[in-house]
């Protein structure tokens, strides 16, 4: 009886072990996410800030809005894979869908919060005069790329499996 009692309480000790360490293990891996997704938000917004500025400067003048964008759309695509593939990389984030699927979407958080923040406050716009000044194409093009710039992460594990 005695021994009965010993293993049962071995037992729950260890599933109370199992249940602490798979909680640290959903926070850690969260918080790599985070990580990883702000460490991708940062390095796509900075080659976007880079590449917005030339736009404005140089492209625009010349070639007019929509054929800007659209110019600087495939640069950024590049520029949203590399980040995506070197920050999964750099920080292991696990190829698990959850892990993924969350850097992109903290990343994509981030963008829209820094672009609603600087873009509508700098040209004083609500959000809805904003998405109806965009153009039709290019704007439909730029919309496209933040679904992708969410999913990139995962898409690159997809790659690596299929590999």
């Amino acid at each position: 009886m005695g021994l009965e009692v010993m293993q049962s309480s071995t037992d729950q000790n260890l599933n109370s072990y199992n249940n602490e360490d798979k909680s640290f293990h959903r926070l850690t891996s969260l918080w790599l996410s985070v990580k990883a997704g702000l460490i991708y938000f940062v390095t796509v917004f900075g080659v976007g800030f880079l590449l917005g500025f030339i736009r404005v400067v140089w492209i625009e003048p010349q070639f007019g809005v929509r054929l800007a964008e659209l110019l600087e759309m495939p640069l950024m695509l590049m520029a949203v894979i590399v980040a995506a593939y070197w920050v999964v990389k750099k920080l292991a984030v696990p190829p698990a869908l959850w892990s993924r699927l969350s850097m992109g979407l903290v990343a994509l958080a981030c963008l829209l919060g820094a672009e609603w923040g600087l873009v509508l406050g700098l040209r004083g716009l609500s959000m809805g005069e904003y998405i109806a000044t965009r153009d039709p194409i290019a704007g439909t093009v730029y919309y496209i790329m933040l679904c992708l710039f969410a999913v990139m992460p995962w898409l690159i594990v997809r790659q690596e499996q299929s590999s």
